[in-house]
């Protein structure tokens, strides 16, 4: 199993404070994110438990899944959700040459503008790698490096569901931006920590918000 973090401590957001690990405020705000789609099934279900809450997000997709799943992908857009760009193919930065890593990002951009339309300026490197040149080339083209404060794990087959649940309830506070993934491997930790998840936070006067 990969090392981690759950809760992103505050020496790492000070050594990285280009990037977005947290949108403090005084309104209890949170702000729930969705990498890795979208997926047939998986983000449908995920789209119905948000709406039971009145609950809306924002989600860093992959361009080949938006080209497979074209119309999945606009009913993210259409329930009044946030796109961010997730490469097109979930490079890897660190294992990346610079020039070919761009590229990636740039042809997930073009499928979002062609295919619908959409232009977003928020990203998010897969696995949260990113070298500093990769970093740099991104932010003076105008892009928000989203990261996160609470990372739920549901990628993480090791551990229980509950702790999954756990790793979010613990650690939320207002500002926090939360990772989780609407793909196959995070599911089954994904359908048991979602609806407790929005449910806590709707008990508990948090409110849901877009990054934008």
């Amino acid at each position: 199993m990969s090392f981690y973090w759950v809760k992103t401590n505050s020496f790492i957001k000070r050594v990285f404070s280009k990037y977005c690990w947290d949108i403090p405020n005084n309104e209890k705000k949170i702000y729930l994110t969705f990498d890795d789609g979208p997926t047939p099934e998986i983000t449908d279900w995920v789209l119905s438990e948000l709406k039971k809450f009145d609950a809306k997000a924002t989600f860093f997709c992959i361009g080949k899944n938006i080209k497979a799943n074209l119309s999945l992908f606009e009913k993210l857009i259409t329930e009044g959700h946030s796109i961010g760009n997730h490469t097109m193919n979930h490079v890897n930065g660190w294992k990346s040459h610079t020039n070919d890593y761009i590229e990636n990002v740039k042809n997930c951009a073009a499928v979002l503008e062609e295919e619908k339309n959409v232009e977003t300026l928020l990203f998010r490197p897969p696995y949260g790698k990113i070298k500093k040149e990769q970093s740099k080339i991104l932010r003076n083209l105008g892009y928000k490096i989203i990261m996160w404060d609470v990372l739920s794990a549901d990628f993480d087959q090791s551990i229980s569901p509950e702790k999954c649940l756990e790793n979010v309830t613990k650690n939320v506070k207002s500002g926090s931006v939360i990772v989780f993934h609407d793909s196959i491997k995070a599911s089954q930790n994904l359908k048991f920590a979602l609806p407790k998840t929005l449910h806590f936070l709707k008990e508990n006067g948090f409110a849901f918000d877009i990054i934008h």
